[in-house]
């Protein structure tokens, strides 16, 4: 680590290779992870509800089978599936089938290496920047998953929230109290406006995993980056929800996922959340 903080033009180049090596694994993530949750639970469904056994066997694993065309399953070699390279080169198309390849594979490939680029650009190459690169990490796969399927699954948010209170033993970013507290804080929050929206209206306005994203968060920023992450996840939200509404000519009634606006507001609190507390003070005449 020290090695690479001294030789930066060396360190660089290796994060933004790693990144986007990352980024190709987030795409399966992002694909597969729903699928896998969705047949578990109609696995499980079927047995609590004591129904006969159907041959459904399970969608392709995270990890375990190698890429493949989604058109025609042709399984891709080595130069077929290099991070934006390979996706440039065949021009966004399956070089068997023809068929187009969603832009998304290059697009989350490239947001990771900048991310893990910015990682080590504002905390270093120790094990900081190494906490920052793997929350931005999360937070690209947590926002992809629920921008597809309105989901935000607990096999992610729940070790995202872990991964901060462990950091905070050791003070990596902050004390274990204020990471606990945000925790709490941002779970109670989000959980609160649930229900009252629901005892209000008999509808639920969000979903659970909102609550637990943005209680991962709270571990990461602390009790004092939990206002900030909610005004600033519901500026970002109203601005883009809006622009995303009229673009596609939908009503306000149309639900829209909440998760990737507080993935944006939760990265850049906990990457600039002190100088933006700042700015607004000074802006406000407070300091």
């Amino acid at each position: 680590m020290s090695f690479l903080d001294q030789n930066p033009e060396l360190g660089y180049p290796v994060v933004a290779g790693l990144g986007l090596l990352v980024g190709s694994f987030l795409n399966v993530v992002i694909l597969r992870l729903p699928r896998r949750m969705e047949w578990q639970w109609k696995t499980d469904a079927r047995e609590i509800l004591e129904q006969p056994e159907i041959y459904d066997p399970p969608p392709p694993g995270i990890v375990i089978e190698p890429s493949h065309c989604p058109h025609c399953k042709h399984k891709l070699s080595w130069y077929e599936n290099i991070p934006v390279f390979s996706w440039l080169v065949l021009r966004g198309r399956c070089r068997h089938c023809h068929a187009p390849i969603s832009p998304q594979y290059p697009l989350v490939e490239l947001i990771t290496c900048l991310l893990a680029v910015a990682a080590v650009a504002r905390f270093g190459f120790g094990w900081q920047g190494f906490g920052a690169a793997v929350l931005s990490c999360f937070l690209v796969a947590l926002a992809g998953i629920d921008l597809r399927t309105r989901l935000l699954p607990d096999s992610l948010t729940l070790p995202l929230m872990w991964l901060g209170l462990i950091g905070s033993i050791d003070s990596l970013y902050m004390p274990t109290k204020p990471a606990l507290l945000g925790a709490m804080v941002g779970y109670l929050s989000l959980w609160s406006v649930w229900w009252l929206f629901k005892q209000l209206t008999g509808k639920e306005g969000m979903g659970h995993g909102d609550f637990k994203l943005l209680a991962a968060l709270g571990a990461w920023v602390g009790l004092k980056g939990i206002l900030p992450v909610i005004l600033l996840s519901s500026l970002v939200g109203a601005i883009i929800g809006s622009i995303w509404l009229a673009a596609k000519g939908r009503d306000r009634a149309t639900p829209i996922p909440f998760g990737p606006y507080l993935a944006i507001a939760g990265w850049l609190v906990f990457f600039f959340g002190d100088e933006m507390i700042g700015a607004y003070m000074r802006f406000a005449g407070l300091r």
